[in-house]
């Protein structure tokens, strides 16, 4: 099918590989195109039956309960992101010759030719954060956006729809840049790298250069992370246009090409006239919300691709100012007798908790769940001096508390042996026992939530419910 734009899709065989939030609409997309669509997926359940059933009544294909075998004549394949590299239709299609899309990859080959420059953001932590921030910006600067990609709006319906945008604000996961070849983004972010998803890519190596893939041909920026040196490497890496820069951001005061902090100000030494003598002041730290330091990066990777796209400093500004965070992201529940009780649901892995756990001096730690593989050692030890005091709970909850044993052993810890609906009830009463005026809870979990909740929304809800009855018993 050659690696250029495709235009004439009618009568193309193409394989969609799973059902699902990208598969369906892309089946719909292709099918709309006149490609002869036949989607397969692992799963023979009822809710795949029904959307089996809704496909079928446009004419579409679906073989269910069989993800593996690759259809006669496929011409391409067209795969939701989450599907592992190794799976057996994969190296089917590799065998054959056919190349493997993922929605991003489609969303991308049916630009217009006028289409929307993407300003494009990944890293293990803070993508979401970081775009909804980006979207803030350039809407303040007036121009037609949307946060677009894992979250929000679909990158189907942004490149399909009628809306014609100015730019889209892109978050990009690790599986969707794998499949992915051919993106070029505008601009583009790394802004951390830490294990995640290790075994969806095989390697630590495999994870970092899928992340990195986003700076390919850049043409006027790859953002990086000062203080993460492995997002600098990839840059050094990418293959970008000539003239393309490399711009840091940095929580301290900024070097030529580089965004920072200097005394509570938001600075750009980037994308200013004479970057070795001059600075441009762009917000003030008490504008970021909230103010925690791995936030204050997020605003300003965010306000480094927005510079880099041309937007005046008073648009970073405004947009911080009007950005809200998604729920469950280190959000202020309520103060119960002088203590701050946060919830930071959100934080799944070690690296999003540690984020979070260093924007507080003194925190009495609720943690645990599905750990996924994860080790707790260095998480403890770098956040030890801030522990008043910890209460785990959750499936895996021993491994934390072994981390505290050897790396905190003065921090008292309760260890909850429940998993019934009233557990989390039961932490925030213990935290409210060991926390003093001026602490703060901090519901940080470091792992996944499936082994009590149905995901992290609903234990930052059971979270919220649990404090705010402690404050109605006030």
């Amino acid at each position: 099918m050659g690696s250029g734009q495709v235009t004439d899709w009618q009568g193309k065989n193409v394989t969609v590989a799973g059902l699902g939030v990208s598969g369906i609409p892309a089946a719909k997309v292709l099918h709309g195109l006149g490609a002869k669509v036949t989607v397969v997926n692992d799963g023979d359940d009822d809710r795949a039956r029904a959307q089996a059933a809704e496909l079928e009544a446009l004419g579409v294909t679906v073989r269910l309960g069989d993800g593996a075998t690759l259809p006669d004549g496929t011409e391409l394949v067209v795969t939701a992101p989450g599907w592992k590299p190794d799976k057996p239709l994969f190296e089917a299609a590799r065998a054959a010759g056919v190349e493997i899309w993922g929605d991003v990859e489609l969303a991308w080959r049916l630009r217009g030719p006028d289409a929307a420059p993407w300003l494009a953001v990944t890293g293990t932590n803070g993508k979401t954060t970081t775009v909804q921030m980006l979207a803030a910006i350039l809407r303040a600067a007036g121009l037609r956006t949307a946060a677009v990609g894992n979250i929000g709006v679909s990158l189907l319906d942004a490149v399909l729809g009628d809306e014609p945008y100015d730019v889209l604000a892109v978050e990009l996961s690790s599986y969707q840049l794998h499949w992915a070849p051919s993106l070029r983004a505008h601009s583009a972010a790394v802004l951390n790298l830490a294990p995640d998803h290790l075994d969806w890519h095989g390697s630590m190596e495999a994870y970092a250069a899928d992340k990195g893939r986003v700076y390919e041909g850049n043409r006027v920026a790859c953002v990086y992370n000062v203080a993460d040196k492995a997002t600098e490497d990839l840059v050094r890496e990418a293959d970008v246009e000539e003239g393309c820069r490399a711009i840091g951001f940095t929580l301290g005061t900024p070097a030529p090409s580089q965004l920072g902090v200097v005394e509570g100000i938001l600075v750009d030494r980037a994308f200013v006239e004479d970057r070795h003598k001059n600075a441009q002041e762009l917000a003030e730290v008490s504008d970021v919300n909230p103010p925690a330091p791995h936030n204050i990066a997020n605003a300003l990777a965010a306000a480094a691709l927005a510079r880099a796209f041309g937007v005046p400093p008073r648009a970073v500004r405004d947009g911080l100012r009007a950005f809200t965070p998604d729920a469950h992201r280190i959000a202020h529940v309520a103060d119960v007798d002088g203590v701050a009780y946060v919830d930071d649901s959100k934080a799944t892995n070690t690296h999003a908790a540690e984020a979070s756990l260093a924007a507080y001096e003194s925190i009495v730690w609720i943690a645990g769940g599905l750990a996924k593989g994860a080790e707790f050692e260095e998480l403890v030890a770098k956040s030890a001096p801030r522990l008043r005091a910890a209460v785990l709970m959750g499936a895996d909850r021993a491994l934390i508390r072994e981390a505290l044993a050897r790396h905190a052993p003065e921090v008292p810890v309760v260890d909850l042996d429940r998993t019934d609906t009233g557990a989390m009830l039961a932490a925030v009463q213990e935290a409210r026992r060991l926390a003093q005026p001026g602490d703060t809870v901090l519901l940080a979990p470091a792992c996944a939530s499936m082994d009590m909740f149905a995901n992290y929304n609903q234990r930052g809800d059971a979270f919220a419910a649990a404090v705010r009855e402690l404050g109605a018993g006030a």
